[in-house]
């Protein structure tokens, strides 16, 4: 009698992990790519890609944290501000805003959102979205750039630096740990 009880759990356990095993293989959407900027006065950031299976399109996301590079008082304050910090200019000096910035709340942490149209060096078109959000003194930027749709751009972004585990990051990023 006492072997039916060990086979039931055995199976029980052998099911549980293939379940485990199952859900870690599933694909991620966004995947973490090297960050392919020169060095400039700021840490390199973090970068990601996400698909045209996932995405609609091919989507690049770049985020890092400015320790003590926001205004302490007023924090991302206007538009001037995003077009300022965004890191946009890393991928291209010829950018212009597609229309007026929009306020955001990302991992809890207020700032702006612009839409942008770059011009790439390769004299391709991109649009891209702008993200700047503060929290005391200090900035986090995140630009994501794609040959989609800017609309489409910006849901995915924010759908992504919504999610748990890239808030976690960025508030331990903003709080220097």
């Amino acid at each position: 009698m006492r072997r039916l009880p060990v086979i039931v759990v055995a199976v029980l356990a052998i099911g549980a992990l293939s379940g485990v095993a199952t859900y870690d293989a599933r694909p991620q959407v966004w995947q973490e790519i090297a960050w392919p900027f020169p060095r400039d006065g700021w840490p390199a950031g973090r970068a990601f890609r996400c698909g045209v299976a996932f995405c609609g399109d091919d989507i690049e996301l770049y985020l890092r944290p400015k320790i003590g590079f926001c205004n302490c008082d007023s924090g991302v304050a206007d538009d001037d501000e995003v077009d300022r910090v965004a890191d946009l200019d890393l991928m291209s000096q010829q950018f212009i805003a597609l229309e007026p910035g929009k306020a955001v709340r990302i991992a809890d942490m207020p700032g702006r959102l612009r839409a942008y149209d770059l011009t790439m060096p390769d004299g391709s078109r991109h649009g891209s979205v702008g993200i700047a959000v503060s929290r005391r003194c200090n900035l986090l930027v995140a630009v994501a750039q794609g040959k989609g749709a800017v609309s489409e751009i910006q849901r995915a972004a924010l759908d992504f630096l919504g999610s748990s585990d890239i808030a976690r990051w960025m508030t331990a990023a903003m709080d220097g740990r």
